[in-house]
């Protein structure tokens, strides 16, 4: 069976290697789409790290991580995941534990597993003896539960966070609306017994009348439309049609109409024979003026 992970040097001989170095403390090996797996005893893990990395060459630890099956007595699993760099091969350690029983230390042989133990504590509630910084790593202060176990409660009706008038955690009922967690089932196309929201403005709520989906229109109605959506609009009307509409308000226009002291009025006064002639004619230029002689300069 082959797999997407990338090519390891085969090591047909580390099943001998393995019984060999690890003995009775070594409970099971499984070799399983070209991966190495092996359980040991809880309580020789540590010696066992340190035989795999100085014996077969394991130089490094990549990762720690937890597996929870509550039937088991023993439920939780933790598991190493070591790279030999000189043979290019991955193996995979495991132990068993429960709630109570810790699991010895490998800070000593790696030290980076002070952190990766930490995250299997925080999320399963794995217990490491020796480990010289147990706390918790991704949760927030006063985080009660390991979030990572399988009974673990995935709903609540409290929330967690820190208070700044407090100045630590505080839990407290969730402030947003508990409708989404009693979730019904009931497929709004069949039909609910309650109003969803929304619908109260299609109507049937008694709060307006329903009127449902518009009618698709025609192909006259669109064509029609389309003209007189294309149709160009209509002139704008006048709005001095007589002198008089100074378009200032009524109380101008009526002063506008009055003759005035001179006897002219609003309306255009007609234009004499020499004012004609004198707007028809081009206007000559102008001679530029003299200098004055005498005088002072």
């Amino acid at each position: 069976m082959a797999h997407p992970a990338p090519l390891v040097a085969p090591q047909p001989a580390l099943a001998a290697a393995l019984r060999q170095l690890v003995g009775a403390d070594l409970i099971a090996h499984v070799h399983t789409v070209d991966e190495d797996s092996i359980t040991v005893a809880r309580e020789a893990v540590a010696g066992v790290m340190v035989a795999l990395r100085d014996k077969l060459e394991y130089q490094q630890l990549m990762e720690i991580a937890g597996v929870d099956y509550p039937d088991r007595p023993d439920r939780f699993e933790v598991v190493y995941h070591l790279l030999s760099v000189t043979k290019n091969h991955r193996l995979r350690v495991r132990v068993s534990t429960d709630e109570a029983t810790p699991v010895p230390t490998v800070v000593p042989v790696w030290p980076n597993a002070g952190w990766l133990e930490r995250e299997v504590f925080d999320m399963y509630g794995v217990l490491f003896a020796g480990n010289p910084d147990l706390r918790r790593i991704l949760t927030d202060y006063g985080f009660q539960g390991h979030p990572q176990r399988k009974d673990f409660p995935l709903t609540g009706y409290t929330e967690l966070r820190y208070s700044e008038e407090d100045k630590r955690v505080v839990y407290e009922p969730v402030k947003l609306a508990q409708d989404f967690r009693n979730f019904d089932f009931l497929s709004p196309w069949e039909g609910a017994d309650y109003v969803l929201p929304g619908d109260e403005k299609a109507g049937g709520t008694g709060e307006a009348a329903g009127k449902g989906a518009p009618t698709p229109m025609t192909a006259a109605a669109v064509k029609a439309a389309d003209g007189k959506a294309k149709a160009p609009p209509p002139p704008t009307p006048k709005t001095t049609d007589v002198p008089q509409q100074t378009g200032a308000g009524a109380k101008t226009n009526v002063k506008a109409a009055k003759t005035s002291r001179d006897g002219a009025s609003a309306k255009a006064a007609a234009k004499t024979p020499a004012t004609a002639k004198a707007e028809k004619a081009p206007a000559k230029p102008r001679a530029p003026r003299k200098p004055k002689t005498g005088g002072d300069a």
